[in-house]
């Protein structure tokens, strides 16, 4: 998180943006930068040119951050903010008491991400501010990260990694252990952007696949077998592969509980891209440990960065430090993808990647 400060400081002093904070002017609308803006200032001052002024969020504290929307504050008529989430580092999430602070002229928040759960979106509806995510943007690049996950997980990849690492070649394999992808049974947890990615990944794999969604997606391939709520425990109990995509919300935190994680068949993985939240981790502990589950392969954890030491001691999982989006491609592709909503809110009235809650 320091090096994305330290690259942040860096774009701004090297004239990348150079509109610093400071009263607002008679020069119209202004768009605050709010966190990380590194691979698109560029297209930013392009996107901007004749429209919005460009200031940066230079606030160190929230108390500095909520006094600059006061009237003669330094970021009064900022009416688009772009939103990432290093910016909880300094002034914390965007919760009740930030948006109460911006409601004044705030009308758009973009946020740089697919998940938007640093940002209470009730509160935000019930000001009249919209919120903007980057749907898309994230898929390939995630669902990328997913299928990595379930081929080392079967494979059991990442422990022979280690392994030749501590000189011991593979001694410690055991083939048993080891399954291969082809003719198993994926199931999709979200049959969203990311969820349909991934099943086009694994579709090579000759893996069948099945999905859950509260409905059916209309656009879904004919050869994504779909389970409605009434049908779940049917899916689960002929999945080898769980794979969890959905959004982290009040009514999704431990919504893969121990009930769910028992209907599975016994030596299934569960792959998980979304949110650590979305598990519940005790229990799936436990069926590692009983050996209910034979793997997982886990990108996010509910208390990030921590991680539950317990999981370090199982060397058959494989674990990540939340990479999904961590390449140059797709940061550069979600930062100019956030960005495009609050140029067509300025520019048509209405970002295109408006969030379900205020759809």
């Amino acid at each position: 998180m320091q090096a994305r400060l330290a690259a942040i400081s860096r774009s701004f002093s090297a004239g990348s943006i150079t509109s610093t904070a400071r009263p607002y002017s008679t020069m119209g609308k202004r768009v605050m930068i709010c966190g990380d803006l590194v691979w698109a200032n560029e297209e930013a001052k392009q996107m901007f040119s004749g429209i919005a002024e460009i200031v940066r969020m230079d606030s160190p504290s929230r108390a500095d951050f909520l006094a600059g929307f006061k009237p003669g504050g330094k970021y009064e008529g900022v009416e688009g903010v772009y939103r990432h989430n290093v910016s909880a580092d300094r002034i914390g999430i965007f919760d009740k008491e930030i948006i109460n602070g911006i409601s004044g002229t705030v009308k758009w928040i973009a946020h740089n991400g697919a998940g938007y759960d640093q940002i209470d979106v009730h509160e935000c509806k019930a000001k009249g501010i919209y919120v903007s995510n980057t749907p898309g943007a994230v898929d390939d690049a995630t669902a990328t990260t997913g299928l990595y996950l379930m081929i080392s997980a079967l494979r059991k990849y990442a422990a022979a990694e280690r392994s030749l690492r501590a000189g011991n070649w593979k001694r410690s394999h055991k083939a048993g252990n080891a399954a291969d992808l082809e003719e198993k049974t994926l199931a999709i947890l979200g049959l969203g952007g990311i969820g349909l990615r991934m099943a086009e990944y694994a579709r090579p794999f000759r893996m069948r696949v099945l999905y859950h969604n509260r409905r059916m997606r209309e656009d879904a391939p004919e050869w994504c077998e779909y389970f409605g709520p009434e049908r779940l425990d049917e899916m689960l109990a002929q999945t080898d592969v769980l794979s969890v995509h959905v959004p982290l919300k009040k009514e999704t935190v431990g919504l893969v509980d121990e009930a769910m994680i028992r209907k599975l068949k016994k030596g299934a993985i569960i792959v998980n891209t979304a949110r650590g939240k979305v598990i519940d981790e005790a229990a799936m502990i436990r069926a590692l440990e009983d050996g209910h589950l034979s793997s997982v392969g886990l990108d996010v954890f509910p208390d990030e960065p921590e991680v539950n030491p317990r999981l370090l001691e199982f060397p058959n999982i494989t674990l990540l430090p939340h990479m999904g989006t961590e390449t140059r491609d797709s940061q550069k592709k979600m930062e100019i993808r956030a960005l495009s909503n609050i140029r067509d809110y300025f520019t048509k009235g209405k970002g295109q990647d408006i969030v379900p809650e205020m759809a």
